[in-house]
């Protein structure tokens, strides 16, 4: 699928190196976001949701913090009519004070019914947030279930997740 056609069928990515539009502030990326016909949310409810892009909105969206720049992503994503997220890596980097925000942003997401998928090496945050889980080892499938039981099972918890 071309990248215009998975956005049109209601697909979105927050890529691992957030793509922020370099030369525009954060609201001309979310009002970028909205240019093409869509059913997305509006600048205002993103404001709601994400407070700190609010107090940010005429800043160079290139010169944010890390953490404020995945909140631009993920906020423009949303700016989008969004059935499915594909989230890569969204708390590399960041202060763990920023993941619990994000973490808080995700969860209003998935209140909301879209289906999100996280990618993410800090398993323990990405599961305290997910329904289901898949561990690949080396491209090989080695898990599909609940997140609450690979949490409860030690022996798959010490081999693929280190904890």
């Amino acid at each position: 699928m071309r990248a215009f056609e998975a956005s049109q069928a209601g697909i979105q990515l927050v890529p691992e190196d957030r793509r922020i539009i370099q030369g525009m502030t954060v609201e001309e990326n979310l009002i970028l976001a909205q240019v093409a016909p869509n059913k997305g949310w509006s600048i205002e409810e993103i404001y709601e949701h994400f407070p700190r892009l609010t107090e940010r909105r005429t800043q160079e969206g290139t010169t944010l913090s890390g953490g404020e720049q995945q909140m631009l992503a993920v906020a423009r994503a949303l700016a989008r009519d969004i059935k499915l997220l594909l989230l890569d890596e969204p708390y590399e980097g960041l202060a763990p004070v920023i993941v619990q925000e994000i973490e808080r942003i995700v969860q209003s997401i998935k209140e909301r019914g879209i289906t999100t998928i996280i990618v993410e090496q800090n398993a323990v945050a990405a599961l305290r947030l997910s329904d289901r889980a898949v561990i690949l080892d080396s491209g090989e499938l080695v898990y599909t279930g609940g997140a609450a039981e690979l949490l409860e099972n030690a022996e798959l918890r010490e081999k693929y997740l280190a904890i």
